[in-house]
């Protein structure tokens, strides 16, 4: 049958490392009959195909290592997918909820791996800092946020999200002077985004009618 791909055909190309490739193969074959393809188009052709696969697979195992699983809505959202974009270009990414950084960094002091842990975030090109302040800031992590900030200053970029403007996360921090030279810096490089409107979490929230009528094919739970 023409186009079809066979079982030695798939064996080779499996031995290859190209096992994805029949799922497009007999698409490709067809099209390249139509258009009387020249061999080499065609080479080109299917090369580029898995290029492409490997591409949006290996950007999406290193989405998931920077932490960028396409959660959140608003800020979030909108960091994650820069987040993305970096990955796309092989930048390097690391996105964390603000308030589980700075634990992380508490239990590096523990077990001495701090400076470890603080050269490997300082080197990230995109750190995105999610929800930051959201809590009060003791003085352990007032002084991790500073050294962040110093270390990465006009080095790398930072992408901050957080329901507090600049001027109110002084008042979060524990250390006022470390707080206004950390701010400082940040903010004098930064393009702020203020996003309005009703946040997508109550667009997202069952209402009363459809709560009460559950889909028959659906689960009995609530989320």
């Amino acid at each position: 049958m023409p186009g079809q791909v066979s079982p030695d055909l798939r064996t080779t190309l499996r031995a290859l490392k190209l096992g994805q490739m029949p799922g497009t193969l007999p698409e490709r074959l067809t099209l390249a009959r139509q258009q009387k393809m020249p061999h080499a188009d065609f080479l080109e052709l299917i090369l580029a195909d898995e290029v492409t696969r490997r591409e949006a697979k290996s950007a999406g195992l290193r989405a998931r290592a920077a932490g960028l699983d396409p959660v959140g809505v608003g800020k979030t959202h909108l960091a994650s997918a820069l987040g993305h974009i970096a990955v796309r270009r092989r930048r390097t990414v690391h996105m964390a909820p603000a308030s589980k950084l700075f634990k992380r960094l508490k239990a590096a002091r523990l077990d001495n791996t701090l400076e470890a842990e603080m050269r490997r975030l300082a080197g990230v090109e995109l750190l995105i800092l999610d929800d930051f302040a959201l809590q009060p800031l003791d003085a352990t992590e007032t002084a991790d946020f500073y050294q962040l900030c110093v270390e990465r200053h006009r080095k790398t970029s930072t992408v901050v999200t957080s329901n507090r403007t600049p001027e109110e996360w002084l008042s979060m921090m524990a250390d006022p002077l470390l707080a206004q030279s950390a701010v400082d810096r940040l903010a004098s490089t930064a393009h702020e985004l203020i996003i309005e409107g009703q946040s997508y979490r109550h667009r997202q929230k069952p209402s009363l009618r459809s709560a009460a009528s559950p889909d028959p094919g659906g689960d009995d739970g609530a989320a």
